[in-house]
Formats: structure tokens, sequence, C-alpha cells
């Protein structure tokens, strides 16, 4: 399956039984390339776990690091920390030989609306570096997080190049940050990332935040979700981002139980 599931390189490196569990399951890791991650731990130790992946036969993504990082800031040193912070993700991350990357625009209405313009073309210029550093064959997934609407996301992906960057629909954030549970606006956002949706964060809520439940713990559309994907013949790859070991094999179980559902993600 083009299925993953989401990985923080810190509780890896502070629990590494997460690590066993992923290979005990063959499920392949997206893994947080977090703070913790890039300052803390020894190239070495990134080595041995990517050799443990491989080895199981495992592919690996990786999420690209956000916290305290604002890839279009108009501040010029934030800017420059973010790309700076970015550029050392990716060079960790050449270890892991990743199938895909993901990362956060953060454009958030309040703050950058009166400044959109320079918001964009800094926005711009921050994932084209990072593309022209990446291998030239992955992917880049730009991921909605706080924004309201799709607009800035789909202007930020139209100035990248088609055939390297595409959508991530986080699907929870959507139903929470978005308000999308009270919106039920799910349509109005797949038909504007759908000519570059090519990723899924999957993980369930009630609408009132970010809770990363279970999937069918919650009140989100996935079967609505799955249901576009498959009529519009879309094949985006997916990954589950559950918050608790018990939430990981429910969200398999439904899955599993939606079979029929999912089968954009079955590989060919």
């Amino acid at each position: 399956m083009g299925l993953f599931v989401n990985l923080p390189l810190s509780f890896a490196f502070r629990e590494p039984r997460y690590i066993d569990m992923l290979i005990a399951e063959g499920v392949s890791p997206e893994l947080g390339m977090d703070t913790y991650a890039i300052q803390e731990i020894g190239v070495d130790w990134h080595k041995n776990v990517a050799k443990r992946f491989k080895s199981a036969g495992l592919s690996c993504g990786v999420h690209l690091p956000f916290f305290d990082l604002a890839a279009g800031s108009l501040n010029n040193h934030i800017l420059k920390a973010t790309r700076k912070t970015l550029l050392e993700a990716l060079e960790i991350s050449h270890i892991y030989t990743p199938t895909h990357y993901v990362g956060h625009p953060l454009y958030e209405k309040g703050q950058h609306e009166p400044f959109y313009d320079e918001w964009l073309s800094r926005s711009i210029l921050t994932w084209s570096l990072l593309i022209k550093e990446a291998d030239k064959t992955t992917p880049l997934f730009l991921e909605n997080t706080y924004e309201v609407t799709p607009a800035p996301l789909v202007d930020l992906v139209q100035h990248l190049p088609a055939e390297r960057v595409g959508h991530c629909f986080d699907v929870g954030h959507w139903h929470s940050f978005a308000k999308g549970a009270q919106r039920q606006n799910m349509l109005e956002w797949l038909n504007a990332f759908a000519p570059r949706l090519w990723h899924l964060h999957l993980h369930d809520n009630d609408g009132s935040g970010d809770q990363h439940l279970a999937l069918g713990a919650g009140s989100v559309p996935l079967l609505e979700l799955f249901d576009f994907i498959q009529e519009h013949d879309l094949k985006p790859s997916a990954t589950l981002e559950p918050h608790t070991e018990e939430a990981f094999p429910a969200s398999i179980k439904f899955l599993e139980t939606h079979s029929t559902s999912v089968c954009f993600l079955a590989e060919e």
C-alpha cells in the first residue's frame, strides 16, 4: 500500500520500540524530522535507523520541521533561520532516501493577508531552494495547517514546478482549524487541490480541536473523502497520524473495514 504512519524521530530516539513496532507491522514511516532530530541526534544514529528500515524493505517519507519556523516570514531573521533549518533537515533526510517530503507553508490570515504578495513571493523562494537541493525525483507535498481557505496553498503550489510539488490534504486540520466541521465544505478544498492532490494526512477529531484520534473515532467525513478520490481517479499516498498507540491499530482496522473505499492506496 502507499501507506505510511508518522514517527517523530525524537520519539524514536527516546523510545526505540516505536521503530521495532513499525518494522514488525511492516508499515513504512513518515519520519518527523523535528528540531530535536536535527540539533541533538548524531548522524550515526540516523544511518543505523535508515539501514534498519531499508533491511526490512520499508520506504521512508520525511516530514520537514515546522516548529517555530515560517517559510514565508516577513521578518528577515526568522526567514533566514527557517531556510537554514529546512536545508539542514534536508541534508539529514538524504540518509533515509525519502520517497517524499512534507512541508508546512503556514499561512495565517490574520498575520499575512495585508502582505499577501510578499508572503507568497518569500514562500515560493523558500520552497524553490528546498526542491533545488532535494533529490531530483523526490516530490514535495505542501500541507494545510491553520489556513481557513485553500486559496493561499493553491497559489503557492501553482508557482512551483508541477512535476515536483503537490498538495498534502490534512483532513483533520481542515475539520478543526479550518472549521470544516461547521462549514461542511470539504468539496471546496478537494476541488481546489485535486489537480495536484498527491498525499493525505489521515486522523480524526470531533471538530473542537486537532485531537489526532483513530480513524472513525471522530466526525471527520472520511468516506466522503475516499469517494471523491475514487470518483476523480486520483492516486494519492497517505500517512496515518495517530497520537496514541491504541489509535494506530484502530485506524488500520478502519481502513481494512473500508478496503473497497481505499483501494487507491494499493500499490500498482
